[in-house]
């Protein structure tokens, strides 16, 4: 039996923060807005899996009014997440999230991030794909306000 979800995440920039995408620390001038690191492609990628098998999503799982989660790694959240996955006895197909945004640009790291989620997540590099594009300076991450996610994934009863 396969399943599919699909997730969508977006925080907003802002100074004095770290930027983590997909697990990784980006030399950025601004960093992401949230409770936790503010990962926006792991926080899309965990609702992702997590709506694949009618879990819910981060939000009902890790709430941010949590004090457990404050400033928490998500690398650790999607770790919890495969976990779940794993209990209801599915493994990862494969994974695919996009991140749009104007800046930085993220082709250097993307490499990096694969083998960091799949290394999280137990699985093959060749399953995850990561991809980024801009808006072409349209809506808010095109003014730079802020920096979205997608993801979908399919999961196989194993």
């Amino acid at each position: 039996m396969i399943r599919i979800g699909q997730g969508y995440d977006v925080h907003r920039l802002v100074d004095d923060r770290e930027l983590w995408i997909c697990g990784l620390k980006i030399p950025h001038t601004h960093g992401l807005l949230g409770h936790s690191d503010a990962d926006v492609a792991i926080h899309a990628l965990c609702d992702a899996l997590l709506g694949a098998l009618a879990l819910g999503d981060i939000g009902k799982l890790f709430p941010d009014s949590d004090p457990r989660y404050k400033g928490i790694d998500s690398k650790i959240l999607l770790g919890h997440v495969m976990h779940l996955i794993r209990e209801q006895g599915y493994e990862i197909v494969n994974c695919d999230i996009t991140i749009c945004a104007e800046a930085p640009k993220f082709r250097p790291y993307i490499d990096d991030m694969r083998t960091t989620l799949a290394r999280v997540m137990g699985t093959d590099q060749h399953n995850i794909s990561v991809k980024a594009t801009t808006t072409e300076k349209l809506g808010f991450t095109g003014r730079k306000e802020g920096i979205s996610a997608m993801a979908v994934c399919l999961l196989n009863k194993s």
